[in-house]
């Protein structure tokens, strides 16, 4: 206050509009500008980044296609895939258009071999200034983490971050884009009103894959060059280092079995590796084991780490909080091995063993080796 004047320095302003909402006599106003970019009527139709490693279309990819498809259907326009890379082949291509794709964007040349972010994201904005598509859909993953956002910037338009589900509105046609909000308490659902194309990339595990319909064939292919002004970077790519894994990668297993402070060691996940290797499954880990330093971060599960659909979690040392169960409670069946029975895994588990889990694994691992 001055003279007894609400005073706002516009400086330091956010516009996050908390005073007018606190002020007790209506005496601030918040009037905000929204105007629409020109010529948004023009954008049509929804595109997926088909991520590819190797020539191999990533299974993110096939999620978004079938969730592509249906806001397709619902916004009357064609799904188009979109896809980045060296040497593609068209067994590749004809397996996007069985996956649900009317229309293939394909860029293939040597200097897409190795993703690299500054070429992959010119050539992007290039394309999609083109030919203007409605909305952009690509994986949160590393690729597409990297990738989207720096779309996003150079395009002036919105971006949601790992979405966990997409809709179109009935009324205004808009993409309604949800995502967790405030470590996973609530769920916000973001509006991308004026400006095109609105954006999100969508958490891996989260969507239904797109089923292959091989009586479909291949459809109309847009070759895409890359101009060298596009291959210009300020970084080149020596070596891609891949973490070997000694059981399957988490985001594509059916089996995990995760481990949480509980476990109290590093030394302690053996004892979960050993039992992963007889189910054929993959080792997860809570964010507080990770943080500890017990176990990479690429088997961390959860808001922060990677969101997995097993068909079997085997929670072993991990209490449930949110922002674990955010990454693992699409799973078919939950199994928690806990010695608090109050734990809030408990509360989610479709099974629940509640003891020492030093004597409960393995023994576990002994009699599931007599039965597999």
């Amino acid at each position: 206050m001055q003279d007894k004047l609400a005073y706002i320095d516009m400086e330091k302003c956010t516009l996050c509009g908390a005073c007018v909402e606190s002020c007790p006599v209506d005496a601030i106003e918040l009037n905000k500008e929204h105007a629409s970019m020109e010529g948004i009527e023009n954008y049509k139709g929804v595109w997926v980044f088909a991520e590819q490693r190797d020539g191999t279309v990533q299974s993110v990819a096939y999620e978004l296609l079938g969730a592509g498809r249906r806001l397709a259907d619902d916004r009357n326009a064609e799904l188009s895939a979109v896809i980045l890379g060296s040497g593609i082949d068209d067994a590749v291509l004809l397996d996007l258009f069985q996956r649900g794709a009317d229309r293939v964007y394909v860029a293939d040349d040597p200097c897409l071999k190795m993703f690299n972010d500054e070429i992959y994201s010119a050539l992007m904005v290039r394309m999609i200034q083109e030919h203007k598509p409605e909305i952009v859909l690509a994986g949160a993953t590393a690729m597409g983490r990297s990738l989207i956002p720096r779309v996003a910037t150079e395009l002036y338009t919105g971006l949601t971050a790992d979405c966990t589900g997409l809709e179109i509105d009935r009324d205004t046609g808009l993409l309604l884009q949800t995502r967790p909000a405030f470590g996973g308490n609530i769920m916000a659902t973001i509006l991308c009103e004026n400006t095109r194309p609105q954006m999100a990339t969508v958490r891996h595990k989260v969507m239904e894959e797109a089923e292959a319909d091989t009586s479909r064939q291949m459809g109309e292919i847009v070759r895409i060059d890359v101009p060298d002004e596009d291959k210009k970077t300020h970084m080149k790519v020596l070596e891609v280092v891949r973490e070997v894994e000694e059981t399957v990668n988490i985001a594509e297993a059916d089996v995990i079995v995760a481990g949480g402070r509980g476990l109290k060691s590093p030394e302690n996940f053996a004892m979960l590796t050993d039992l992963a290797k007889v189910l054929d499954g993959a080792v997860g880990a809570s964010r507080a084991a990770v943080d500890a330093g017990w176990i990479a971060y690429s088997h961390q599960v959860g808001q922060t780490g990677k969101t997995v659909k097993p068909k079997v979690y085997i929670a072993v040392g991990i209490s449930g909080a949110i922002q674990h169960l955010v990454g693992m409670s699409s799973a078919d069946v939950i199994i928690a091995v806990n010695k608090n029975p109050d734990a809030p895994i408990f509360e989610v588990a479709d099974y629940g063993l509640v003891g020492d889990l030093f004597e409960i694994v393995p023994e576990l691992t002994k009699r599931f080796s007599e039965i597999l």
